[in-house]
């Protein structure tokens, strides 16, 4: 059973505002995101969702707003810092290491966890060979749990899409996060790959991993989400449960679209008879 989420806050978005010249890409955009839980971010292409995870993650500064993950401000810092409190992130595109295999993209992954100081690997101490042999274990655990543990010693780049997906997210557990942002996990996914992942999720959040998740795939996200914000010309329109959005009339003209309109209504003439 997936835990399930607390009232705790441990990321705000507060005001975040980006500009890109004059256009604004994202405006004046709040929310928080509770330990726990699943928090979607939707809209149309270019509404600012992955903008937002850029700014979340260090990879853009904001125009004003701040941005604070467990009480400390991450306006400013890099990426790397942004990661060593926990915060990390997959790409919308693929990026995994293409001439490297399954096995050391992972083992990569890993450094966030390395204690070994660099006089001790110079002078090869016995817990430089044991920290090695654990990081070895701990790289071929996380292939097995994302479902790649087969695939350990082929290329990245070998692999097909989906599974490539699939190693990025292992890449990114590999760093240990305690929020992980997934920007499109599914894309390129067919419905067999992408029903697998909603299990991976699952699996993920058992290990009290908090999730921020950007995704087009509407069935997926009303899957799995505990909550549902979504942005339309970079500012926020609605922020509810999936049962909300789905009713909400905004968020249909904006995204859902009358077919989801449409379909709704069919289905409650059906209940009806």
């Amino acid at each position: 059973m997936a835990r399930k989420p607390t009232q705790q806050i441990v990321l705000t978005v507060d005001q975040l505002t980006i500009r890109f010249g004059g256009l604004t890409a994202v405006d004046s955009m709040t929310f928080d995101v509770h330990e726990g839980e699943v928090l979607s971010l939707i809209g149309p292409n270019g509404a600012g969702k992955t903008t937002a995870f850029n700014a979340i993650t260090g990879y853009l500064k904001p125009s004003s707003g701040n941005i604070a993950y467990q009480g400390t401000s991450l306006v400013g810092l890099k990426p790397n810092q942004i990661a060593e409190l926990g915060v990390v992130r997959t790409f919308q595109k693929t990026s995994v290491f293409g001439g490297e295999t399954a096995f050391h993209n992972v083992l990569m992954g890993l450094h966030r966890q390395l204690k070994q100081k660099p006089w001790q690997i110079i002078f090869g101490l016995p817990s430089v060979a044991a920290e090695e042999r654990a990081m070895r274990n701990k790289a071929r655990e996380v292939l097995e749990f994302v479902g790649l543990g087969a695939r350990a010693n082929e290329l990245g780049n070998a692999l097909p899409y989906g599974e490539q997906r699939l190693l990025e997210v292992a890449i990114a557990l590999a760093a240990r996060p305690s929020l992980l942002l997934l920007d499109e996990p599914v894309s390129g996914m067919n419905p067999s790959e992408t029903s697998s992942f909603m299990k991976l999720l699952g699996e993920i959040r058992k290990l009290g991993i908090t999730v921020l998740l950007v995704e087009h795939d509407m069935k997926m996200v009303m899957g799995v989400s505990d909550r549902v914000v979504v942005l339309n010309y970079g500012s926020i329109i609605a922020n509810g449960s999936p049962a909300e959005i789905q009713k909400n009339p905004d968020v249909i003209r904006a995204y859902l679209g009358e077919r989801h309109r449409k379909t709704q209504a069919k289905s409650k003439g059906k209940k009806r008879a």
